[in-house]
């Protein structure tokens, strides 16, 4: 068998923009798997001198985003050109108590097509995000300040797409000084927001 997609042919580490990476296959409930996709965007501070100074130092450099797909092993399998058992056997507990087999192909392709994780933005939270505001909605660096559009928080979504990706990125607006922010007056899940790309 010709295998397309090569098991362990990359890593988060020397991931780099443009690439996608199937890092691992998680077993969820009803006997299906959710494969993880990790995809490093090009960064918007490329121009920012105090990014370009500090590329070294890891709190100026963007993690990988990540998107899940739900499918059948068999499937899976099939559709990626793995060998059989790959997404059934061998799985071992992680240290968050999940069921995980680490995998992690690089650009990973069905046919000719290229799997790809995708962003969009959006101000209407779904029901998880509207629930856990403070870790869902957008912000500047793990525990920094909320980011707004048309001072509504931003919420980012990911999934895994076939192809060359579309972005939809929401400008924030601009930085001013705010004291005690009540984040139940800020979102508005029936405002249609502009969406910018």
């Amino acid at each position: 068998m010709n295998i397309m997609n090569d098991l362990n042919s990359g890593s988060l580490e020397t991931l780099t923009p443009g690439q996608c990476l199937i890092v691992q296959a998680r077993s969820v409930a009803n006997g299906k798997i959710q494969l993880e996709c990790a995809e490093k965007l090009e960064s918007s501070n490329s121009n920012n001198p105090l990014s370009i100074f500090n590329s070294s130092d890891k709190r100026f450099t963007s993690n990988a985003r990540r998107a899940w797909l739900t499918a059948e092993p068999q499937d899976a399998e099939k559709l990626l050109d793995l060998p059989a058992g790959t997404l059934t056997q061998g799985y071992s507990e992680n240290d968050y108590g999940h069921s995980v087999k680490p995998l992690n192909i690089l650009n990973p392709k069905v046919g000719d097509l290229n799997l790809r994780v995708k962003i969009t933005e959006t101000i209407q939270p779904t029901e998880y995000q509207m629930m856990n505001l403070e870790t869902a909605a957008k912000r500047k660096g793990k525990d920094g300040d909320f980011i707004t559009h048309k001072g509504k928080y931003i919420f980012s979504n990911a999934d895994v797409t076939f192809g060359e990706p579309v972005h939809t990125f929401l400008e924030g607006d601009a930085v001013t000084a705010h004291a005690g922010i009540d984040a139940s007056t800020m979102v508005d899940i029936t405002a249609d927001g502009e969406i910018l790309s």
